[in-house]
This record gives structure tokens, sequence and C-alpha cells, in this order.
């Protein structure tokens, strides 16, 4: 079976209200996030995880504030020997815009999203404006989109698993590597939602839910099933990433 180390690469970042991540908790807390690209080296194909922000903001106050270096998404890939052109697949955590910008740049390579995620793209609710069609119709027209309708393996030692905490097709990578099991959460969360403060704790909570949530019971629920199933977590937009440049 395959074995894989994971480069997350800083492709954007995003500065707003904390409680943006942490549900009921952290509000009127500024807090930057890290927006990743995470590139999966093993095995025969060159693999990656979301494509990030077209033209993320790159400054020394950004950088200072996540901890590490902000690339365009050519720069990113350029540290590890790649182009865009290089990449085999893509497997999406979900489509807001923020994760498929640099979608339309890998044109070899083929993309795997959940039908939920492609159902919501293209007819929004009103309530979740960070969907933008725009940005994978390139990707639809070349016919390089492949929908995944359940829990499925993409490749030996890679898989993927349905979590809708954060939107409704969420997708959780499973990726074996030499220090076991990583998986990369299909929801944006940061490490404190897996390890909440005493205060939190104090209420019986094990973990905090994203906050943006589809259910917040549901995605508590799956929050703790991702949690117990992982030796190595990695939280979708967890700031200590940043200063990575390989895990484990």
């Amino acid at each position: 079976m395959s074995r894989y180390v994971i480069h997350p690469i800083v492709v954007g970042t995003k500065i707003f209200d904390k409680g943006m991540m942490t549900y009921q908790y952290g509000y009127g807390q500024p807090y930057t996030i890290p927006i990743y690209a995470w590139y999966l080296e093993g095995g025969d194909r060159k693999v990656l995880v979301d494509t990030g922000e077209m033209s993320p903001i790159q400054s020394d106050d950004r950088e200072n504030q996540i901890g590490g270096k902000i690339y365009t998404f050519e720069e990113g890939l350029g540290r590890w020997g790649l182009s865009p052109e290089d990449i085999d697949i893509v497997i999406h955590t979900h489509l807001h815009n923020d994760h498929c910008e640099n979608d339309y740049k890998c044109i070899n390579a083929v993309f795997y999203v959940h039908e939920k995620e492609l159902e919501r793209i293209h007819s929004p609710h009103p309530l979740d404006f960070r969907y933008l069609e725009d940005y994978i119709e390139e990707v639809e027209e070349n016919d390089q989109m492949r929908t995944v309708f359940h829990d499925t393996e993409i490749l030996p030692g890679i898989q993927v698993m349905h979590t809708p905490a954060h939107t409704e097709g969420g997708l959780t990578v499973l990726v074996d590597t030499p220090k076991g099991r990583a998986v990369i959460t299909g929801f944006c969360v940061i490490m404190e939602n897996f390890e909440p403060p005493k205060e939190i704790r104090a209420m019986e909570m094990e973990v905090i839910p994203p906050g943006t949530t589809v259910n917040p019971y549901q995605a508590y629920d799956i929050m703790t099933k991702v949690r117990d199933m992982a030796d190595i977590l990695l939280p979708l937009h967890e700031p200590r990433f940043a200063s990575m440049d390989t895990i484990p």
C-alpha cells in the first residue's frame, strides 16, 4: 500500500471574526487563517487536496499572523518541482471559492467532489455566499470533474469520507503516511475546535463545531468521529501548519 507525506502549501489567508471558526465561542476576536493546497507526495500520481485562492494577499503582516510564507499557486507548487499542469488529481474538501479558485489552471487533472457540493455551487442557498460556479465551469466543460456519491478510495492509501459538517458535501481526506493515518478535515476548523479551552470542556463539550455549519449537532458528532480515527489530525485552516514543509 502507498504511503504519502503531506506538504501544506499556504495559498491565501482570511482575516475575520474567530467565531467564523468556532461555533458560539470566540466572537469579537480578530483571527487570521491560512488557506492551504495540500500536496500529497507518494505513489505515481501528483495529488492535491484543494487549490486555494487565485490572487492571495502576500504581505509581511499576514505572514507574521500565520507564522509562515504565503505563495501564489504556481510558487507554492514550484517549491516541490511542480507546475499546475503536472497535477493528476485534485480532491476537493468542498467548493467554497477559497478552496477551488485555481482549478482551471490544472488542465490535466481529474477532480473529485461530492455530489452535494456540485448541487450547491450551481444552486446555492442565499445564506451561503461562498459558492461561485465561475471557478469550476472550465473544469466541468472539459469533463475533468468526477462526482463522489459515497465514501470511497481515490488511490491506494487515499480515501475520502463524506462529512457534512461545514457544507452538505464536505469530504474528509484520509491519507496513509509512514506515521499512521493523517486526516485532512472536510470542514473549516482550527485545532482549537478539537482541543477546546477549559471553559468549553467545563460544559462537557469535547469539540467545538465549525462556526459556519449545516447542523451543529450533527457536526459535533462528525468531529468526534473524525478525531478518533486520526493518528495525525489536520484541521483545514490550522495556522501551525503554515510553518511546516512536510507532515509527518
